[in-house]
């Protein structure tokens, strides 16, 4: 499977200017089709902490944008949405279309960044979530999440063989970011890709450094800290051969790793 980043320097909460601008990144290098596009955290309007102000709406401007440019280009695309939830607050999402334009998943960030003021204005979300693209199990997650290994952990012995961590991780914590990709990677036996946003916003500068790193915690990729596209091809059977020929995973305690059910 060929997965593709496209890491951007993204217009504050405006949305039609950023949509523009990755038009732009995907025509000037088209992704090969059939790929897993990943684009970052909120990625047409920033990390804002203004919900009500970015939110999609009915109008959905930036997933239409999604599921359209899945279409033109015969892709699989992951982004980051906002909508408001019940309780008035803002939902954080990684939402998911396939090329042919329709929602495969929608995952909810589960760690709100309480430093950042997001647990202020945005609700949690409760559980990893999966799903298949070609031949691979996929569960993506959200910038913060990165810290917090269990729900990694969950999502693997659920079947996760690709973690996908959109983001906009800042340019003061960049070390973390990189650190972070590839424990992930190495300590669940995992492909990890991880889109980052570049440039800054009115609060914080950011650099970057999407990566795609693979099982043994080889980076594949790196964008470094301009905007562009960076690539990789995903081996399966590489993969289930790693995990079969040094079989660390089958070493944990499951009971320290809950699983939760869906209700």
């Amino acid at each position: 499977m060929n997965v593709v980043g496209c890491q951007l320097d993204i217009v504050w909460e405006n949305k039609a200017a950023t949509h523009a601008r990755v038009r732009a990144l995907l025509e000037a290098q088209p992704p090969a089709k059939g790929s897993l596009l990943v684009l970052p955290e909120m990625f047409a309007t920033g990390f804002s902490m203004a919900p009500e102000k970015i939110a999609e709406g009915e109008a959905r401007e930036s997933e239409r944008f999604l599921a359209q440019i899945a279409e033109e280009f015969g892709v699989a695309v992951v982004g980051g949405v906002v909508n408001l939830g019940p309780d008035g607050r803002g939902r954080n999402e990684a939402v998911v279309f396939g090329s042919n334009g329709r929602e495969i998943a929608r995952y909810q960030k589960m760690h709100p960044f309480t430093f950042g003021g997001e647990s202020k204005h945005y609700s949690s979300g409760d559980k990893p979530l999966l799903f298949p693209y070609q031949e691979f199990t996929v569960a993506p997650f959200v910038c913060y999440d990165l810290r917090f290994p269990e729900v990694f952990r969950s999502a693997v012995r659920q079947g996760a063989q690709v973690f996908v961590v959109i983001a906009n991780w800042p340019q003061p914590r960049e070390q973390h970011w990189m650190t972070l990709l590839q424990a992930r990677a190495i300590e669940n036996q995992a492909y990890v890709v991880g889109v980052n946003r570049c440039g800054s916003d009115p609060k914080l500068a950011y650099s970057g450094r999407s990566q795609i790193v693979d099982p043994k915690g080889v980076v594949l990729a790196d964008a470094g800290n301009a905007e562009g596209l960076i690539s990789a091809e995903l081996d399966l059977s590489a993969l289930r051969d790693y995990r079969r020929t040094f079989p660390a995973l089958e070493d944990m305690h499951p009971e320290y790793v809950p699983i939760r059910s869906e209700k």
